[in-house]
């Protein structure tokens, strides 16, 4: 097992972190499976309202690629089809039957998981609806069944503060997750299992299939930064990864041969303490998965976490690969000269505020706490880019359109982590610059 230092992070000390208390909120009367969040797709439509579908019956396709098809989360009446502008496919809506029906992919034994081809697992897979699990550096995308990378890795333990902890999650599945790993294995001769080094218990059954242990702040679990630190070619940039939890389900779904609706997630919202983690099923209501009501006008709902995630409405539901839950206070105060007046209660990568004397947790809301101003190259966003890049200089370059330029100072290490933007002084969205500018290259380039 070896050990990974990530230096170049950042520690959080930061209220509402999720409990050990398990709620179990799996059933719920819909699902909606979630498209606009998924990156490089082209939803066409396979059913329309009012049809009848099983639990793993594809819903959309992408139109790039008709083989890639995303499995329907629930089994019942597609119930409605929302569109956002351009008509773009948002999500579908599944009112979920009592006894809800299930498509059957076969199963496959140990014997037939040991023999069968790596084409054959990948067409068994696709046909599952299980290839969204698996994407691919340096864009994050769903992989390309047609060409093997030099490497696999697995992430058990969340980047975020706020993701659910391995050794929950983990509890009574570790089977399925040996059985996903086995699948993987037969993809690609490289498999990396990489556990936190701080905060991980490991089992004695999970501790023999952990190849990494990384210790460091946040984002050093990101699996782009483990490849950015062991990295001995240009060809380990295009190396796949994939979540524990994800594996979990892809032994799952090949044990039973059904496809596996079950998700562990975390949810936090410390303003009415309630912060714990949920037993629940991809695509589920938001609102199902918190108690009490909250205002819109002065709540946010993100999912997939608070640094790199998304806003949605309360009536939204969980993405295919969100594991979290956090609704924050989405203040929005004017305040004058707020950069001359130091607080004690704000999070800050500065030392001259006075919260470095601060020893209990920070509140989160979704407020700047200031105005963008223009960049004074003060260096903070590089003192914590966990792969090494200027994301200053990189974001000036996309500002003046040159690209080549920005990729010279390492654009596509971005690990998307959003930690230069939060640090940021100057208050600058450098992450969003810099994601758009990586997707927009992507585009392009294909």
């Amino acid at each position: 097992m070896k050990t990974l230092r990530i230096k170049k992070s950042f520690r959080f000390d930061l209220a509402g972190r999720p409990s050990d208390r398990v709620e179990d909120c799996s059933r719920v009367g819909r699902v909606g499976l979630v498209c606009d969040r998924i990156p490089f797709i082209r939803p066409k439509m396979l059913v329309k309202p009012d049809d009848r579908v099983k639990i793993g019956t594809p819903l959309f396709e992408d139109k790039t690629r008709p083989e890639l098809k995303f499995a329907s989360p629930g089994g019942g009446i597609v119930s409605a089809v929302n569109f956002g502008p351009r008509r773009v496919l948002e999500s579908v809506v599944i009112a979920i039957d009592d006894d809800e029906s299930r498509e059957d992919f076969g199963k496959l034994s140990a014997s037939d998981l040991a023999s069968i081809s790596a084409h054959d697992l990948i067409r068994h897979l696709i046909n599952g609806g299980m290839w969204p699990c698996i994407r691919a550096l340096p864009f994050r995308n769903i992989v390309d069944p047609g060409r093997l990378p030099p490497a696999i890795w697995i992430n058990i333990d969340g980047d975020d503060p706020f993701q659910p902890r391995s050794d929950i999650y983990l509890k009574d599945n570790l089977s399925f997750f040996e059985t996903g790993l086995m699948a993987l294995g037969k993809l690609t001769k490289a498999v990396y299992v990489c556990a936190a080094a701080e905060t991980s218990s490991l089992s004695n059954g999970l501790a023999k299939l952990v190849t990494h242990r990384i210790s460091g702040g946040y984002p050093a679990n990101d699996p782009g930064v483990a490849v950015y630190h062991t990295r001995k070619s240009s060809e380990d940039n295009r190396a796949w990864f994939i979540g524990g939890q994800d594996v979990i389900r892809i032994g799952r779904f090949l044990v039973s041969g059904n496809y596996p609706t079950e998700q562990m997630i975390a949810v936090s919202a410390p303003e009415a303490n309630d912060c714990r983690h949920v037993k629940t099923r991809i695509g589920a209501p938001l609102a199902d998965l918190v108690t009490g009501t909250y205002d819109p006008t002065v709540y946010q709902w993100i999912t997939g976490g608070i640094f790199s995630g998304s806003a949605h409405r309360r009536d939204g539901f969980l993405g295919i690969n969100d594991a979290s839950l956090f609704v924050a206070p989405a203040l929005r105060v004017r305040e004058l000269f707020s950069f001359l007046r130091p607080g004690f209660d704000r999070p800050s990568h500065s030392r001259a505020f006075l919260s470095v004397l601060k020893r209990s947790p920070f509140s989160v809301d979704t407020d700047m706490h200031g105005e963008e101003r223009a960049c004074i190259n003060c260096g903070s966003c590089t003192r914590v880019c966990p792969v090494d890049i200027l994301p200053q200089f990189a974001y000036k370059a996309i500002y003046a359109d040159e690209i080549e330029e920005a990729l010279k100072h390492g654009l596509l290490d971005c690990v998307e982590c959003g930690l230069c933007a939060y640090v940021c002084p100057s208050k600058i969205e450098l992450s969003q610059t810099l994601i758009a500018a990586k997707q927009r290259y992507f585009m392009e380039r294909d």
